[in-house]
């Protein structure tokens, strides 16, 4: 009898550990399992929207919100580069970069919002000014947001989150779109990209703003990677080493 209650109680002991240990295990396995299976949805998404680096083409992007804004990209590899952006009811563009065989450069229109002639300015940006202009379209290329989903698929499946892909169509866009929920963040972002495979549209959890895609070409005018005729061009300031 004794050898009985002590064979159960061992039996139990043994259950007990054994769903700890394979508790853990399980849990390993899941991580794990998640994290492929995020990379997984990932890389078919980036796959795709790599597929659109070193195109020509000339994109058009509204915002959402309260103050929409009306973004014009183009890209001429492995030099031209032109980002513009409109605020609604402006008649001019608030920002105008353009990107040549010589450098960068930001314009200015003149009052009349005439696109050629005297009037406009353009200064060529050194490389610290550049750098920081170029972070306004910098989450309009599509190597940001690819760089962006590979760093967050191995935390996103650490964390528990889950990334799912979807499909939607946007202004006749049709788009295959990656969607995820980052840490502490409320709510799901969503990415896509058009079968040209250059952004089409992105929404950011907790942000009520989004973009999207309106208009695209594959054949952008070349004046877009050119100076304004008749532009005041200017250089960088030089700095002076005391």
């Amino acid at each position: 009898m004794r050898r009985n209650t002590v064979l159960a109680a061992f039996a139990v002991m043994t259950a007990a550990a054994c769903l700890a240990g394979c508790g853990v295990v399980n849990a390993a396995r899941k991580v794990v399992h998640d994290v492929e299976g995020n990379k997984a949805a990932i890389d078919a998404f980036t796959s795709s929207v790599k597929s659109g680096e070193g195109a020509t083409f000339e994109a058009t992007y509204q915002t959402t919100g309260s103050a929409p804004v009306t973004i014009t990209y183009a890209a001429a590899p492995p030099t031209g580069l032109a980002f513009k952006e409109t605020q609604s009811g402006s008649s001019t563009s608030n920002v105008d970069l353009i990107v040549d065989s010589s450098g960068e450069y930001s314009c200015t229109p003149p009052a009349s919002g005439a696109t050629s002639g005297p009037g406009w300015s353009c200064e060529k940006l050194g490389t610290a000014s550049a750098a920081t202009e170029n972070k306004l379209f910098d989450i309009y290329t599509p190597s940001h947001w690819v760089t962006f989903l590979q760093d967050f698929s191995l935390a996103a499946g650490l964390a528990g989150d889950k990334v799912t892909s979807s499909t939607m169509t946007v202004n006749g866009f049709a788009m295959r779109c990656v969607d995820f929920n980052a840490p502490g963040v409320t709510g799901t972002s969503t990415i896509c990209t058009t079968s040209q495979g250059i952004l089409g549209y992105v929404q950011v959890a907790s942000n009520s703003a989004s973009f999207e895609i309106t208009s695209y070409s594959a054949t952008p005018p070349a004046s877009l990677f050119a100076l304004p005729p008749g532009a005041t061009v200017t250089s960088p300031p030089t700095t002076t080493t005391p």
